[in-house]
């Protein structure tokens, strides 16, 4: 009897241990075994909101796995976390011209809109894969440093470019004024790297210049498509009319575009109301837009005119260059333009955060593709170091022997 009593409890403890074991187990393994997300904590907007048959698992697990492990996780914020893989997001695209802005880029492109930034005022792009100068604002360091079309930088300062996208660039390139940066370039021509050592300063972006140039032709030097280029480009229209001067050149060299709206206002000064000027092809099944001339027409066949293009002629230049090409208003003279004929749209993501997403294509009126390759010339003419040693520019020269046929 008294054994009975005493071996009962004994088993009894043991089996509220056989479970209480068996419930940790079960509450260590169901911990493991749910889903990656539901360990995350103290995160809003979590929820999946899209529809997709992505597994997302593996994201949370690093996310996870990065909190646990990593000895820097303390150092970075879980916002910056999540910045940095909406950057990485953005990379699969394999786009240069597609990214997302942190607040503090944000500002700084906010700034850049505006037509006022600290830095040495040029701009630059992605061209095969390599950090390529598009042009140099004119009257700006970078301009008066000799920096050219076509450099290709290989290294900011210490920083070596391979790899970088174009806003890490621009980030690193920029500063305050009074500061200066160091770019190692390879330029055409030259067989070793140069090194040139620029002093930033506070940037304005240079709009439209007119001038009566050789054998009294009427020259607009355009140097980008400002909010207020279509404004300046009208007076210098009238100019040129008041002049009773039937010569025209279009000097887009260096331009590395602006506003799209800007290249089709211009383009209608010299085309018929509902002419093509450019076309957004979105690559899907959506119909694409077709932007037309407004029909200002105010020149007759008589007009001669001429423009000017080269490698630093990118974007918006080469909307205007294309859609006079197609529609034969004009001839081109000088070089291949840099080819970038993609559509980027501004989408605000955070009331301090927007992204820049390529939407679209750009194709000129007869279909070609900008991107692809560029504008190629009507006259192929290179400009060489023996031509700006002597200060020669038969580009231009060519441009004048042909306004005069």
């Amino acid at each position: 009897m008294n054994q009975f009593f005493t071996t009962k409890p004994v088993k009894f403890v043991v089996a509220i241990l056989l479970l209480a074991l068996v419930f940790v187990v079960g509450v260590y393994v169901g911990t493991n075994n749910r889903p990656e997300i539901e360990k995350v904590m103290g995160i809003s907007g979590k929820e999946t909101a899209v529809a997709t048959n992505a597994d997302f698992s593996p994201f949370w697990k690093v996310w996870n796995v990065i909190n646990e492990k990593s000895p820097n996780a303390g150092k970075i914020s879980d916002q910056d976390k999540v910045y940095g893989a909406i950057s990485g997001l953005i990379g699969s695209l394999d786009d240069p011209y597609s990214v997302f802005f942190n607040p503090e880029e944000t500002k700084s492109f906010e700034e850049e809109i505006a037509g006022n930034f600290d830095g040495i005022g040029m701009e630059v792009g992605l061209k095969d894969k390599v950090l390529t100068v598009i042009a140099p604002l004119k009257d700006t360091p970078a301009y008066r440093a000799d920096i050219r079309p076509g450099d290709k930088v290989i290294k900011i300062d210490d920083t070596p470019t391979a790899g970088l996208s174009i806003e890490e660039a621009i980030k690193l390139i920029r500063g305050p004024k009074g500061t200066s940066v160091m770019l190692t370039i390879l330029r055409e021509g030259i067989e070793q790297p140069k090194e040139i050592t620029i002093m930033r300063d506070t940037i304005s972006i240079p709009t439209l210049d007119t001038e009566i140039g050789k054998d009294g032709i009427f020259v607009i030097k355009l140097y980008s498509f400002s909010a207020n280029s279509t404004s300046l480009f009208r007076k210098a229209i009238k100019q040129f009319v008041e002049s009773g001067n039937d010569k025209l050149l279009l000097d887009l060299r260096g331009n590395p575009g602006g506003y799209l709206s800007a290249a089709v206002d211009m383009a209608s000064w010299f085309l018929k109301g509902g002419k093509i000027v450019v076309t957004e092809d979105y690559g899907n099944d959506k119909e694409p837009e077709i932007f037309r001339s407004k029909g200002y027409d105010i020149f007759n066949d008589k007009l001669k005119f001429v423009i000017l293009i080269n490698g630093g002629s990118a974007s918006a230049s080469e909307i205007l260059a294309g859609s006079m090409q197609d529609n034969g208003r004009a001839k081109l003279v000088g070089t291949q333009s840099f080819g970038k004929g993609s559509v980027q749209e501004v989408v605000d993501i955070t009331p301090d955060t927007i992204l820049k997403i390529t939407v679209a294509k750009w194709l000129t009126p007869s279909g070609i593709s900008i991107s692809d390759k560029g504008l190629t010339p009507d006259y192929l003419v290179e400009i060489t170091q023996e031509d700006i040693d002597a200060k020669k520019d038969p580009q231009m020269d060519k441009a004048v022997e042909l306004l005069f046929k």
